[in-house]
């Protein structure tokens, strides 16, 4: 089972769980024409990292807590890869370098 983003992301532009994801398996994409990250569900691993560096709490742990946006997450993860392959790709940190936080928007 993977996570899942929800619709809290949506229109959002943190990227805070690209730059955790030991997978690779979240990729930006357009969604009724706004901003959305999208997990890839047959790649995703479950170990969670990402739950945590949502700056919005726009991430859950499993398909069961938003059926819906699972099923968009699925779609929208062809979509999601071709928009990665022509943006290019976020490039790793190293491994003791702190997660990055968004600096443009409060979280309040």
């Amino acid at each position: 089972m993977s996570h899942v983003i929800t619709e809290k992301c949506l229109g959002e532009q943190y990227a805070a769980c690209v730059d955790v994801c030991p997978v690779e398996c979240i990729h930006p994409v357009d969604y009724q024409g706004k901003q959305f990250m999208a997990i890839d569900p047959d790649v995703c691993i479950d170990c969670g990292v990402c739950l945590p560096e949502c700056p919005i709490g726009a991430i859950v742990g499993s398909v069961d807590e938003d059926p819906a946006y699972a099923k968009i997450n699925k779609e929208l993860t062809p979509q999601a890869k071709d928009n990665e392959a022509k943006n290019g790709k976020v490039p790793p940190r190293p491994p003791n370098d702190p997660p990055r936080r968004p600096e443009n928007k409060l979280v309040k």
